[in-house]
């Protein structure tokens, strides 16, 4: 595959991968030695920037089909978004031309569940998960403001709305970043990922133009 040169079609790659990971016919492409003598020798070349929860099962290369040298994959608990998340993000897009910022969510995450439990309790947890508590509380915040989720937010309808609160803020944060979305050079786009089924579903667009394709 030749790198693509847009967002919409690195996401037509990646949407592809997850469709072949989902009926279970994955081509695990780029994973050979060829491949790995190639990379080595090459300066890197990937086409898209997975931002997504440590969760060990939760792997980007396998969810998209994908192999060496094809993603750059940055990921914290929650995909909460530090300076050092922003740093790694921008270094993707501007010194190695990434089209593509990918934020992956998934169902049943810990983050979550941590942030909804000190939302009821009170309770915040010690240490440095305090932090990662902190940062996702922030996106149970903007779900029960007025036009967004109301009542009592479930674990998976937060992550949703998380993985668009991080695309955003993101967005926000990098004038960088902005300035290649608002050109057309780079998008991002939101995915919730479903443990059981594999399957990636679109949760938000921030892009100039319309993406190519989408997962359903």
């Amino acid at each position: 595959m030749a790198t693509p040169l847009t967002p919409a079609q690195a996401w037509h790659e990646l949407v592809a991968g997850n469709e072949r990971f989902v009926a279970g016919q994955p081509e695990h492409p780029n994973q050979d030695l060829s491949r790995r003598a190639h990379t080595a020798a090459t300066q890197q070349e990937p086409f898209a920037i997975v931002f997504g929860c440590m969760d060990s099962r939760v792997a980007a290369e396998i969810v998209f089909d994908r192999g060496l040298g094809d993603l750059a994959v940055v990921r914290t608990a929650g995909h909460v978004v530090d300076g050092g998340v922003l740093g790694s993000l921008e270094f993707g897009v501007a010194v190695l031309g990434i089209p593509l910022v990918v934020v992956l969510g998934h169902d049943n995450c810990g983050a979550i569940a941590a942030a909804l439990s000190a939302h009821s309790t009170g309770e915040m947890p010690g240490g440095y998960l305090r932090d990662i508590v902190e940062r996702v509380t922030s996106s149970l915040v903007t779900a029960r403001q007025p036009g967004q989720l109301t009542g009592d937010v479930d674990a998976n309808e937060l992550m949703e709305e998380h993985v668009r609160h991080t695309a955003h803020l993101i967005a926000e944060r990098s004038a960088l970043i902005n300035e290649r979305i608002q050109s057309g050079r780079c998008a991002i786009i939101g995915g919730g990922y479903q443990l059981a089924e594999g399957r990636v579903a679109t949760l938000v667009e921030l892009t100039a133009a319309p993406t190519s394709a989408a997962a359903s």
